[in-house]
């Protein structure tokens, strides 16, 4: 789904930075072996959230909705050096997966892979995020926003 007129996104993806190696096989492992390939974040919004979080430099970077792990990946580019990232989805038909590309991008140490129902791991987490990223299933957003503000 393309809601962007052409030459928006010709002039996007001109200026924006080239993806990983590791992150081009995700895209494309994701979208040949998984179902619903399009949930993939994808190369302009991994850049802009590596950007943004470059930008904020977090110690603590919450995301709801790893399905593949692309944008964990993306947002944990900008950790701090003490940094973490915990991750969370329900699906654990991708952990295996999902933990492997954590491992290629040596990440491991970095992010947290939680799986499981959100909306039972947030209230158990006693941090307070720099970034949070909510990519998950849309009828729950705002249940997830509301738990991450009284968390």
């Amino acid at each position: 789904m393309d809601f962007l007129p052409e030459d928006l996104l010709k002039y996007v993806a001109d200026h924006t930075s080239s993806e990983s190696d590791l992150l081009r096989g995700i895209d494309r492992e994701t979208q040949a072996q998984v179902m619903r390939p399009r949930m993939l974040s994808g190369h302009l919004q991994g850049r802009f959230l590596s950007l943004v979080s470059h930008l904020i430099r977090p110690e603590y970077i919450l995301e709801i909705g790893t399905y593949t792990g692309y944008s964990a990946i993306c947002l944990a580019e900008g950790l701090s050096v003490t940094g973490k990232l915990i991750t969370i989805d329900i699906n654990e038909e991708l952990e295996t997966r999902v933990k492997n590309y954590f491992e290629l991008a040596g990440l491991t140490e970095k992010i947290d892979y939680r799986v499981g129902d959100a909306k039972k791991i947030i209230p158990s987490l006693n941090i307070t995020f720099d970034l949070i990223f909510i990519d998950a299933d849309k009828e729950n957003y705002s249940i997830y926003y509301d738990l991450v503000l009284i968390n």
